[in-house]
């Protein structure tokens, strides 16, 4: 302390020496009136100083404004007098709303405080160990004890659990189901069917399910082709599976899409348009006079669209629709009304054809299938 007197001292002495020069030689900068030496402020050089605010570090409700080292002593205006101690965070909040905060942070597990604003990580955690140690909080004000909660954050928690923010429901984009059915038909005709049959062609089978409007399955089987890509076609071969389907309003063939990118599908995409032309010939009825007031008989339905509407698309290609069919069949029996209602018979038949990993897991069998319910939900 005296080292300092001293060297104040001595720096005020050398500035009542040079109390008659009026500039600076070296700088030609005009000396200030009554300040010398060391204190001396050059004109214009620096500009007035601007209040800024300084927290409070007691607590988080007042602010001290402060415009340099000569403000610190003054005396704090009414708006911003010191924090009261006594006043504590219980006394912002109702009785009710204390009584909601509590009851939340006393009893909610780790990952309901995690859905909290500000609660999410180890702030969560650290309430849980708190209370588990020290039992259930008993007021507002000793949740500022936990690790990482003060008065600010606090607040800010107390305020999210008493205004939850509103969940954002993701909304579904329904696909219209009916602007992929070709050729275009009109809704009535749609309406009126009261069957339809399901076709899906494979590599080397053709499957296919009837189901009628009430959603019942009443038949539904696939049978192996044999001479599918293995040379000429013949209409035999294709007319011995027509041959045992059964009757419907519609015929619903697959309609399969293959990436022209990939050379290799090239023989795949061609036996898929030659079968469904086939498909077409053979299940359209011929008219000596064909009557233009008829709807078509064969329709198609883009397997891409059915894809979508059991969320089964990856991108643009579709994944294994066995677990939806395998749930479809669940319902069958566990709810009062399913979806669709299997006859016990096909139940027993297929309960295991589906299971994952399996060699032959029926994916044409699940591809029809998915393709009948699509289309009857398109034509209400």
């Amino acid at each position: 302390m005296w080292v300092a007197r001293r060297f104040i001292s001595l720096i005020a002495r050398r500035g009542i020496c040079s109390k008659n020069k009026v500039a600076d030689k070296t700088t030609h900068t005009k000396l200030i009136p009554g300040q010398y030496g060391l204190f001396y402020q050059p004109q214009g050089s620096l500009p007035k100083l601007e209040f800024r605010h300084l927290n409070c570090t007691c607590c988080w409700r007042s602010r001290i404004p402060v415009a340099g080292f000569e403000t610190l002593n003054d005396t704090l205006s009414p708006s911003t007098t010191p924090c009261d101690d006594d006043k504590s965070l219980d006394a912002y909040y109702t009785s009710a709303q204390r009584d909601v905060i509590l009851q939340l942070l006393n009893n909610a597990a780790e990952s309901e405080l995690a859905s909290v604003k500000l609660l999410r990580g180890r702030k969560s955690v650290n309430i849980v160990e708190y209370r588990t140690r020290n039992g259930p909080f008993k007021n507002l004000e000793s949740v500022i004890n936990v690790p990482l909660l003060k008065h600010k954050s606090a607040v800010i928690v107390f305020n999210s659990i008493l205004n939850p923010p509103e969940k954002k429901e993701k909304r579904k984009v329904k696909i219209q189901l009916a602007k992929f059915i070709r050729p275009e038909v009109e809704r009535t005709w749609l309406e009126d069917a009261n069957s339809i049959v399901s076709i899906v062609c494979g590599v080397n089978k053709i499957a296919w399910a009837h189901v009628d409007r009430g959603m019942n399955v009443l038949e539904w089987k696939h049978e192996d082709c044999h001479n599918f890509l293995k040379g000429t076609y013949m209409a035999s071969d294709i007319s011995s599976v027509v041959s045992h389907l059964p009757s419907a309003d519609f015929f619903v063939v697959e309609k399969t899409s293959i990436s022209l990118q990939n050379t290799a599908l090239y023989p795949v995409m061609a036996h898929m348009r030659t079968v469904e032309a086939m498909l077409f010939a053979l299940l359209e009825p011929c008219y000596t006079q064909p009557d233009i007031t008829a709807p078509p008989k064969v329709l198609n339905m883009m397997r891409t669209a059915v894809g979508r509407h059991f969320g089964l698309m990856v991108g643009e290609s579709r994944t294994s629709g066995a677990q939806a069919v395998q749930r479809m069949m669940t319902e069958s029996v566990t709810q009062k009304i399913p979806r669709v209602t299997f006859p016990h018979n096909l139940l027993v038949k297929y309960r295991n054809l589906f299971q994952m990993g399996g060699r032959r897991r029926g994916e044409d069998l699940c591809d029809a299938m998915l393709q009948a319910v699509a289309f009857l939900r398109a034509a209400r």
